[in-house]
């Protein structure tokens, strides 16, 4: 009897975990460069003398989809958005540089080019900063150039380069912050092959349909463990009273 109920306890345990998953998945749908990720289980016998028969579901590890999302044209200036693999470095608030594909960028009040959750973009010198009253541009390879509103035009500027980085993506790691970072904390080195679209966002790279699926899908998995425990504890109930009979 007790097989039946750890096993289905420890099953109805992940699922549930595994729906927090999903849901988080679903509630990023329209993050500009969000990065899906996904649950993986796993069986495991519980160890110890006459518990060979007994097994848990464990969370095995949380992978990560590194898929491209769809691409968006804005027309705005100062959305890029990274073509195939690559990130753009930028400063965490711990101050260690992390990696994003949120491309919808913005200039604070002292003139750092910033995310849109206010981290700064790292150029090949740091944090770029950008001189007022100037039309941003920002060039293929990360360019930040910077042309006058008043004078001469033509009289373009670079100011900075946006970090592009490339690094094997078995070695990032995604942060409490939603940032991706190096296992070893080791900064990446820029990869001139990563080139990024201008006046272009990259949407989330989840599948709504498919998640609503497997929302469903845990669900139903879910509701059978609790069956699964149900019985067991009514199959135990029915063997009480047969025994206190006797």
């Amino acid at each position: 009897m007790d097989r039946l109920i750890y096993t289905a306890m420890s099953g109805a345990k992940q699922a549930f975990l595994q729906q927090a998953g999903v849901a988080q998945n679903l509630a990023n749908a329209s993050t500009v460069g969000y990065r899906a990720m996904e649950h993986k289980f796993r069986a495991v016998p519980v160890q110890g003398e006459g518990a060979s028969t007994r097994a848990f579901v464990v969370d095995a590890s949380v992978a990560d989809t590194f898929d491209q999302g769809p691409l968006m044209a804005t027309g705005r200036p100062l959305d890029v958005a990274v073509q195939g693999a690559g990130w753009i470095a930028v400063e965490g608030r711990d101050g260690r540089e992390a990696y994003t594909r949120a491309g919808n960028l913005q200039v604070n009040a002292n003139g750092q080019l910033q995310t849109a959750s206010g981290l700064n973009v790292l150029g090949d010198g740091g944090p770029i900063a950008l001189p007022p009253d100037n039309r941003i541009t920002i060039a293929a390879n990360g360019t930040v150039s910077a042309v006058p509103l008043f004078g001469v035009p033509n009289n373009v500027n670079a100011v900075g380069r946006i970090k592009l980085v490339n690094p094997p993506e078995d070695q990032l790691v995604r942060g409490d912050d939603g940032l991706f970072r190096t296992k070893n904390g080791v900064p990446a080195t820029t990869d001139e092959a990563v080139k990024v679209a201008p006046e272009t966002l990259e949407g989330s790279n989840v599948n709504p349909v498919d998640s609503m699926i497997g929302m469903i899908s845990l669900a139903r998995q879910f509701e059978m463990q609790i069956k699964m425990l149900q019985s067991a504890d009514s199959n135990a109930n029915k063997a009480s009273q047969i025994l206190s009979m006797n």
